[in-house]
């Protein structure tokens, strides 16, 4: 899945320790779009490269493409939804149309 919009907020990096001793990182940034509901996407990525990757290249007020996947799992019978983002890149900003000059052939 793909969503265009402005990054709202960048939280704070979470890390912790897995079960099988691995470090892992996970950042949560919120995208909001243009559209009248439904507008408002808060993003997972998850893994240091990809963290960092995110913190260095991203800031708030940032006009963006997410690819994403949605996925949501059961943990003691509550279900969580969560949009993990795969891709993220700079949206091209639109210009400004260049002004007209010279002779008009009217």
């Amino acid at each position: 899945m793909k969503v265009t919009g402005k990054i709202t907020k960048i939280m704070e990096v979470q890390k912790g320790t897995s079960k099988a001793g691995k470090e892992w990182q996970k950042l949560t940034f919120v995208v909001e779009t243009d559209e009248e509901y439904n507008n408002v996407y808060p993003f997972e990525v998850f893994g240091v490269e990809k963290v960092e990757n995110f913190v260095k290249f991203n800031k708030v007020g940032q006009i963006v493409h997410v690819d994403f996947n949605v996925s949501a799992n059961e943990w003691q019978g509550k279900y969580f939804t969560s949009l993990s983002a795969w891709k993220i890149f700079k949206a091209e900003q639109p210009t400004e149309p260049e002004p007209v000059t010279g002779d008009l052939p009217f």
